[in-house]
């Protein structure tokens, strides 16, 4: 165990006193904690998920969905123990309803949208491309709650491209369903993150980040004590070097970069 993660696991301690409770000098660790995720964070936080349990004894188990879905459930009561969105405003509004612990709120990536097709159909070269009359399906996040849907909304519209395609649009619930359903050719043409379309192996066309409101991602702790502790732990593993090393893997600007850094 590194000096860092044995740090971290004495914070992730059940409040044994000094971080001393078994005779190894091991502190017994949380069992688990719960994370609300937005979904494009599916690949690199898995990977950061077993990574922690490895070196803390702690099983995180992650809850993916649309950023704005999530909320609502945390703001509801639902019992997370780390929310980590896909846009900061609605970190902020879990904070002002008293259920995210303010000190812990920190920004840890930026993400992108590409254009992506299913096997069989051209994979457009610009946003322009998709008022040609063989995209005859758009697939994109309900920009009503997803933030990567609305980044691609407002991508259509900057392109001055929306009016042309709104009639072809079909709708995800969140990112990784709006991937999915362009997979299973339900869509000619999907308008999906970066970070899915990277674990996915595929080929797939950058949308310039100039043409939406940027992904600013943040995160923030929803539990107090132990647990809170604990997923503490994992948010400062997020931001590490480890951890930073496992997002721009997958596609994400980190704090202090642009978009741009990665290309």
């Amino acid at each position: 165990m590194t000096g860092r993660v044995a740090l971290l696991a004495c914070a992730a301690a059940l409040l044994m006193s000094a971080c001393g409770g078994t005779a190894d000098g091991n502190p017994p660790p949380v069992d688990e904690i719960t994370v609300a995720a937005a979904s494009d964070l599916r690949p690199a936080f898995e990977e950061l998920g077993a990574t922690f349990e490895a070196e803390t004894g702690t099983k995180v188990t992650f809850s993916f969905g649309s950023s704005g879905q999530l909320r609502e459930q945390i703001l509801g009561g639902a019992p997370f123990d780390l929310f980590a969105s896909a846009n900061v405003e609605f970190v902020d509004d879990v904070i002002e309803g008293g259920r995210g612990v303010a000190t812990t709120k920190a920004d840890y990536a930026s993400g992108r949208i590409v254009l992506w097709a299913p096997t069989g159909v051209a994979l457009p070269r610009s946003i322009e491309d998709l008022t040609e009359q063989q995209y005859r399906r758009l697939v994109i996040a309900n920009p009503e709650h997803a933030p990567y849907g609305l980044a691609a909304q407002q991508a259509l519209e900057s392109a001055g491209v929306y009016e042309q395609v709104q009639s072809r649009l079909v709708y995800g619930e969140n990112i990784s369903d709006t991937f999915r359903i362009a997979q299973s050719g339900n869509a000619d043409v999907g308008i999906v993150a970066l970070s899915l379309s990277i674990a996915d192996g595929s080929d797939y066309t950058l949308i310039p980040s100039e043409l939406h409101e940027p992904l600013e991602q943040a995160l923030v702790v929803t539990s107090t004590g132990a647990r809170g502790d604990a997923a503490t732990a994992f948010a400062e593993l997020i931001g590490s070097p480890e951890g930073r090393e496992v997002m721009a893997r997958y596609g994400f600007a980190l704090p202090g970069e642009t978009p741009e850094t990665q290309g």
